[in-house]
């Protein structure tokens, strides 16, 4: 009987130094928890600026936030600003996050914004353009041509380029807004020397039509015969007008 007691209080001494050093491990780990710098949660690891990421919009404002509830997904960081070339085509917004940084951003669902037209996004080939260069959604007022190219010089616009504007790279115009073409018809302008913007173009059968346009030339040296009058539009892709007066 004795040796039974014996055990069993030999027994309890065991499990009492085991739960001893079990205990003293649990409060290492624990000190070492609250000084250290452990290893990111995988929460924190997605919630960076980073191809992959998801972002929640609010306005004007877009956070970084888990996908489940993110509206757009960032494409790829790039500098602030991106520069010609930076943000992939179907970038639908670019952010500022700072640290001379974007990112490029493209919703989840339709419509996009950053499709050619839309208004948003990088410019490219089918957006329309102010004269400032600035983009503007073609169902809206107040943009003056649609791009068909963005290149590093005009010399690299492709045929058919009837204008160009100058942004982040040379912006290449066609047809389309207040552009002018050939045998379009003019209003008087108050000089020969003008801005583009001081072309205006108005209907043929209008009483204000003052000339129409022949052709677009480097000089007006080049303006083909039966022309008799050009306005000059300095710093413009082909800076001379060449016009066919309606009356004299």
């Amino acid at each position: 009987m004795i040796t039974g007691i014996r055990m069993v209080v030999a027994l309890l001494a065991t499990i009492a130094i085991v739960s001893g050093v079990v205990a003293g491990a649990l409060a290492l780990t624990g000190a070492g928890a609250r000084t250290g710098s452990p290893e990111p949660s995988v929460s924190a690891q997605l919630l960076r600026w980073s191809p992959g990421a998801c972002v929640r919009r609010t306005g004007a404002r877009y956070d970084l936030t888990a996908c489940n509830g993110g509206h757009s997904e960032v494409l790829a960081v790039a500098a602030d600003p991106p520069g010609l070339g930076g943000c992939p085509d179907d970038t639908d917004d670019v952010v500022r996050i700072g640290q001379a940084r974007t990112a490029c951003v493209r919703d989840f669902l339709d419509p996009h914004p950053g499709a050619p037209g839309g208004g948003g996004g990088v410019l490219r080939a089918g957006d329309c353009v102010a004269l400032d260069g600035r983009e503007r959604a073609c169902s809206r007022p107040g943009w003056y041509g649609r791009a068909v190219a963005i290149v590093n010089d005009a010399s690299g616009c492709p045929a058919g380029t009837l204008d160009t504007l100058t942004a982040d790279g040379v912006i290449c115009l066609g047809r389309g807004g207040r552009v002018l073409e050939r045998g379009m018809c003019v209003a008087r302008p108050a000089r020969d020397v003008v801005t583009r913007s001081a072309i205006a173009r108005v209907a043929c059968s209008s009483g204000q039509a003052w000339a129409r346009v022949r052709s677009f030339e480097p000089s007006a040296a080049r303006c083909p015969e039966g022309s008799d009058h050009y306005l000059e539009s300095r710093g413009a892709y082909r800076p001379v007008t060449c016009l066919r007066l309606r009356s004299k």
